[in-house]
């Protein structure tokens, strides 16, 4: 797996949805140090226990989510994504969207680029998901 951050993170997602446990590791640095947290939940460091998070993940039902309003910082050996995530999800009413807010950040490894943290918060889509410094307009 190669090519570029933005590939890394693609590849990511489209494991998340496919339930593809060994394309989503594959993701991953092989660095002892990588980290994730789900929404709500714990820090979860190493190969390991990440891939038996998202195994017990993968158990249920995959993550049909996307990545939206993707915002990144770049620098010659890492770069940072903050994406907003679109998940679908089904519900006593039928399904319907949740967002989660998650911050992807890779490396530049022997191997290519390679995620060394995800870090995902839940969002609503009642509430801003952006407060930034552009200039507002008043309507």
């Amino acid at each position: 797996m190669g090519g570029s951050a933005d590939d890394i993170e693609a590849a990511f997602y489209e494991a998340l949805q496919t339930g593809d446990i060994e394309r989503l590791m594959a993701c991953w640095s092989d660095d002892d140090e990588i980290v994730c947290v789900h929404p709500g939940g714990p820090r979860v460091v190493g190969g390991a226990a990440i891939r038996a998070t998202f195994d017990a993940i993968f158990a249920n039902s995959t993550i049909r989510a996307w990545p939206e309003q993707v915002r990144r910082i770049e620098a010659l050996a890492s770069v940072v994504h903050n994406v907003l995530e679109r998940v679908d999800v089904m519900t006593e009413t039928g399904p319907t969207n949740a967002y989660v807010l998650a911050t992807n950040v890779y490396h530049k490894t022997a191997q290519g680029w390679r995620m060394v943290a995800h870090h995902a918060s839940p969002g609503s889509r009642n509430e801003a998901h952006e407060i930034n410094d552009a200039p507002q307009t008043i309507h």
